[in-house]
């Protein structure tokens, strides 16, 4: 039985990074002036889909800080009709 290895003369396998990605970054930290408000709805819209979930971290870039402060201005805004809570 012939392994990889001995078929490439000895050299050693590389291992593959995974694809171009780019580091996220927290759009709230970067820009320092930036506030997270319930009333600004523009701004909370870009954080839910059509669905009306908020995106998680993973997907957004958001830091932790920001997540939890964000996620209470979606609620916040929800209950006062600005944001809908699931869409038909």
């Amino acid at each position: 039985m012939k392994r990889r290895s001995d078929a490439k003369k000895g050299k050693p396998k590389k291992k593959k990074a995974f694809g171009g990605r780019r580091a996220k970054f927290c759009k709230f930290c970067v820009e320092k002036s930036l506030m997270i408000d319930y009333k600004d709805v523009k701004t909370l819209q870009a954080f839910t889909p059509e669905r009306g979930k908020v995106l998680p971290r993973r997907t957004s870039g958001v830091c932790a800080v920001h997540q939890r402060a964000l996620v209470e201005a979606i609620k916040r805004a929800r209950n006062i009709a600005l944001l809908p809570f699931a869409t038909d």
